[in-house]
């Protein structure tokens, strides 16, 4: 056993460490390639083989997996905690994670190609620490209408990245929320309306936070456009998130709110079409949230932590 496995180790020190070929070390050992092969193989199998991989981000590799599978997702960037990580810093590291599937994907787009900018604290982390590429000449529009004057929360978000990727800042020239479903029709109306909302539908890729209904995790209410008791009626008839502005319930429909007919901007139907799109979201309380716009088909990749991960999974094997 133990002639075994020297020879085993010899083989991959020789392959690994000395960065031999399998050919090479067949003749070496007067042996077949495919036996070379084989040793290889169960050396990993014994334990003499063991990889480390020095990951610069902590991912969780393995709930990565789950979430690609159970969801269909294109891929999942789930950052791995350590117990003394506070919100605020795990917020700053899904970001990061974000920005670098963002940086990959976008590296690869033409000059000229635009994506499309959303809200939330999600978004504003990865667009933060997305690094600056002036020479990409990437063009950013915005999903949808203004809420504002706040910088977290603000579809504004959409000209920090276009600064960074070096492209044009398209704007959509109206409110996000609306009184009546009439004012958001009279505003569809304007040409310099309808052309965003084309300009939208036709990004190549689009960035998305998820929001919660819950009081303290709230987008709409930070930007003063619904208030508690507001929130509590949409809870009452179903909803329980929203993504791009428009609410959903916990399979993904959206039709029967009548607050989604009073945004202008994007539509959830739209958000589907688009060949790419990352949502960035984390929280407990944004839990039944994200697994609401996954099950929607809102997001082809997401972003989030093993915490909010480990409830998400939880949630939907709840039923």
């Amino acid at each position: 056993m133990e002639q075994r496995e020297e020879l085993l180790a010899t083989v991959a020190s020789l392959y690994y460490k000395m960065n031999q070929s399998q050919s090479e070390i067949a003749s070496r050992l007067d042996v077949s390639v495919a036996t070379v092969s084989r040793y290889i193989k169960e050396a990993r199998e014994r334990g003499i083989i063991q990889f480390t991989v020095r990951m610069p981000i902590p991912r969780d590799l393995e709930a990565e997996q789950t979430f690609v599978r159970q969801f269909g997702l294109k891929d999942a960037y789930i950052l791995q905690t350590t117990g003394e990580a506070d919100s605020n810093s795990i917020l700053q590291g899904i970001g990061r994670l974000a920005s670098v599937y963002l940086e990959h994907v976008v590296g690869s787009f033409p000059p000229g190609s635009s994506i499309g900018v959303a809200w939330g604290t999600g978004v504003h982390a990865a667009v933060s620490a997305l690094p600056d590429h002036y020479a990409q000449n990437i063009d950013v529009v915005q999903l949808l209408g203004g809420v504002g004057e706040l910088v977290v929360d603000s579809p504004d978000l959409g000209r920090m990245v276009a600064q960074k990727l070096g492209g044009r800042h398209y704007d959509l020239h109206a409110p996000m929320l609306v009184e009546r479903v009439a004012s958001r029709d009279l505003f569809l109306q304007e040409p310099v309306v309808l052309e965003a909302i084309i300009r939208a539908r036709g990004v190549r890729l689009a960035i998305t936070g998820i929001g919660s209904l819950n009081d303290e995790a709230s987008s709409f209410l930070r930007a003063g456009l619904l208030s508690r008791s507001d929130l509590s009626v949409l809870r009452q008839a179903g909803a329980i998130g929203e993504t791009c502005g428009r609410f959903y319930d916990a399979h993904g429909a959206w039709e029967q709110f009548e607050i989604n007919q009073r945004i202008v901007g994007l539509e959830l139907s739209d958000l589907r079409l688009i060949p790419q799109s990352v949502a960035i979201a984390r929280g407990i309380a944004k839990a039944s949230a994200i697994l609401g716009a996954l099950k929607g088909g809102f997001a082809r990749v997401l972003a989030t932590d093993d915490i909010t991960a480990r409830a998400i999974l939880e949630l939907n094997k709840q039923g």
